[in-house]
């Protein structure tokens, strides 16, 4: 039976430039680092960083990392100052800062939880939603 999320792999086409990304802007703890990729890690999450020809996803698709509410806004700030690109506007519950990595994946900073998305669903209903629990 499946246990949940064992790691990430995002292809990148410059190892160097992504590992500073994820390493020096985002927080990530690099455990191990070889010619063609690296593995870090971020709380539970294992990330691999892999070189191979990066291929973003040009829908919703993303990766969204947590962070407490409090440290929220200096992250944004650092985040902006350092020239990333900007993706969406949030227009959810909680406040959520979405940006690109060096290779154009899609990522989000969001200061929430399922809980709280739950709690702001019964307030307000997507459409046509339905609970399971």
């Amino acid at each position: 039976m499946l246990q949940g999320l064992n790691h990430l792999t995002l292809a990148t086409g410059d190892l160097d430039r992504s590992f500073a990304f994820y390493v020096d802007l985002l927080g990530c703890r690099p455990r191990v680092r070889w010619a063609r990729g690296a593995y870090l890690t971020l709380g539970d999450l294992w990330l691999c960083l892999s070189c191979d020809p990066p291929r973003p996803a040009r829908d919703y698709s993303h990766v969204a990392f947590g962070i407490p509410p409090e440290q929220f806004s200096a992250l944004c700030a650092r985040l902006r100052a350092a020239g990333v690109v900007e993706w969406k506007t949030n227009s959810s519950e909680g406040d959520s800062f979405y940006l690109k990595d060096p290779d154009g994946h899609q990522l989000e900073i969001h200061a929430g939880d399922l809980e709280s998305r739950l709690a702001s669903l019964r307030e307000v209903p997507y459409e046509g939603l339905t609970w399971f629990d």
